[in-house]
């Protein structure tokens, strides 16, 4: 499986992240415009966030926009039965948000949002014509207007002298997800084989992936890996930040003959049980 590391500033780097998305659905951005320091903090007071009380003033519920989802609310993947063992934060930019933090997650958002652009810039621009063709509209233009979710994530300590699953083998419903490396290794991408490779954490990297919307919207083109997050049994860190950014077109946004974003967003949350009283929760 190709997955490159992709110089952000170099002259071929749109030509290169495109052919690792289009083998792999995956690509590493190194030298990239985004801020490490921040990123870092973000971490840092988030998981002092996550560790204390004042987050269960925060959780979510069918008539706030994001919130916390405590470890009983998490997702179930796909397929699964158990729900992920996790606690995460949703950010929007109209949503709710912990007024005991710096707005360093919300200047991010933004920073994030910028370089979204200029990446599916790129990769509207090296798709095929006829895949081209096929996009009821310029893909950056598609997450003009909308609120793309972005999730701060801890991954919660088990005792287990075993290797476990931290988040069940899935595929982001989204067009791309930019991730940031996490404060752990874990995340394994599924080969053509089957078999479940590790993607290395690199300081100052970015891993960028396809979700299934942009799968749909280029016609299987890019494809949309399935991946998980695993604990192997000698690691020593317990606990895991990560915080992956989902850029989300407007809800009306055509992907393909068969779903607009908004059907697609809605029937996926149903499958992942991402449920309460009855409402979609995001």
């Amino acid at each position: 499986m190709y997955i490159a590391t992709v110089d952000y500033q170099s002259e071929d780097a749109a030509q290169k992240f495109a052919q690792s998305l289009r083998e792999s659905g995956f690509a590493v951005l190194v030298n990239h415009p985004l801020d490490w320091s921040q990123i870092q903090s973000i971490y840092d007071e988030w998981l002092d966030f996550f560790r204390s009380e004042d987050k269960k003033n925060y959780l979510v519920s069918p008539h706030k926009k994001g919130g916390l989802f405590s470890t009983a609310l998490s997702e179930t993947a796909k397929g699964e039965t158990q729900k992920d063992p996790k606690e995460f934060f949703h950010i929007f930019k109209t949503g709710i948000y912990p007024t005991e933090l710096s707005d360093n997650a919300l200047t991010y958002y933004e920073h994030a949002h910028v370089l979204a652009k200029q990446l599916l810039t790129w990769i509207q621009q090296e798709s095929p014509v006829d895949i081209q063709n096929f996009y009821s509209e310029p893909l950056p233009q598609m997450i003009e207007g909308s609120e793309s979710l972005l999730r701060i994530l801890r991954y919660t300590p088990i005792a287990s002298t075993q290797d476990y699953v931290r988040a069940a083998a899935h595929e982001d419903i989204n067009l791309i997800t930019i991730l940031p490396a996490a404060t752990a290794k874990g995340l394994q991408v599924k080969n053509k084989k089957g078999e479940w490779l590790d993607i290395p954490v690199e300081p100052n990297s970015l891993i960028i992936n396809i979700g299934d919307m942009l799968q749909e919207a280029s016609q299987n083109y890019y494809p949309s890996t399935t991946h998980r997050v695993i604990k192997h049994k000698n690691d020593v860190e317990l606990e895991r930040i990560s915080m992956p950014f989902f850029l989300q077109p407007r809800p009306d946004v055509v992907l393909s003959h068969r779903y607009t974003a908004g059907q697609y967003h809605t029937e996926r949350m149903q499958e992942l049980k991402v449920v309460q009283n009855g409402k979609v929760l995001v």
